[in-house]
């Protein structure tokens, strides 16, 4: 197998105060839409469109992403129960008994497919 090298990213890459590229904006509009689905007191209350630095938008980004982490581990136990109902639902039943499946018969041709003479 061929090794690709991938160069080290530089320090430039990532500078705390240029602005936020609509790739970063879409991001955080994405995450606000999450966000509003939190409980009340996991919502951060950041007004993202006064968002305008990089620095900004990685922290709101930190504050929805760690937010969404502690929800999922919260609602592990829970999860454990519904896993339990969807391998109940997994397994095999008992085939059922085959009948005679009818044919259907075959329509006759119409006058408008046959070629006259």
């Amino acid at each position: 197998m061929t090794v690709i090298r991938i160069p080290k990213t530089p320090r430039s890459a990532y500078n705390h105060s240029r602005p936020v590229s609509s790739l970063l904006r879409t991001q955080m509009l994405h995450l606000r839409e999450a966000e509003k689905m939190f409980p009340l007191e996991y919502r951060s209350n950041i007004y993202i469109n006064a968002i305008k630095t990089e620095a900004e938008a990685a922290e709101y980004i930190r504050h929805v992403t760690s937010t969404i982490r502690q929800l999922h581990e919260a609602a592990a136990p829970r999860m454990a129960r519904v896993s339990t109902i969807a391998a109940a639902a997994d397994r095999k039943r008992a085939p059922k008994s085959k009948t005679k499946s009818r044919v259907k018969p075959k329509l006759k041709s119409s006058a408008k497919t046959k070629k006259r003479k």
